[in-house]
């Protein structure tokens, strides 16, 4: 386990994911601003019989720069959260598609964060990216 996953800040927000549980989305953190979502793409994240909702794919966009973010401010006992999220669809996502999401950081200011994702899947075909600015602020205001 690396120190930015051991923070008690991620393990909090981890316990506390449960919009990301709801969506089976698995953590893994490999540096301060780089981190990964992996998902296999269930019935619960159509949209039509076969295909994904982009609704689905911008959560996942949103929670991977978001925890990306969050993995280089922790340690100042801050949080972040999400301003703007920009999103764009690239290919079809369907049902058993394996899927694994990535961030990067672009930008790091005093209050604001930009990072950018994308969402890959099995085939290492890029089906989604996105461009985000998050907010960052003191855990305390998160509940934290």
């Amino acid at each position: 386990m690396s120190l930015v996953e051991s923070h008690p800040l991620i393990k909090s927000y981890i316990a506390h994911n449960h919009f990301g549980n709801l969506l089976d989305l698995k953590l893994i953190i490999h540096s301060k601003g780089e981190i990964e979502y992996r998902v296999t793409v269930k019935d619960k994240h159509l949209a039509t019989p076969v295909a994904a909702h982009g609704g689905f794919l911008a959560a996942l966009l949103d929670a991977t720069v978001g925890v990306g973010a969050l993995s280089l401010v922790c340690e100042n006992d801050q949080i972040v959260s999400t301003i703007n999220l920009n999103t764009t669809f690239l290919s079809a996502v369907y049902q058993g598609d394996e899927l694994y999401s990535l961030s990067k950081l672009v930008k790091k200011g005093n209050r604001i964060l930009f990072m950018e994702a994308v969402v890959v899947n099995q085939e290492g075909i890029e089906v989604a990216k996105a461009s985000a600015c998050l907010n960052v602020y003191p855990k305390e205001k998160g509940g934290y």
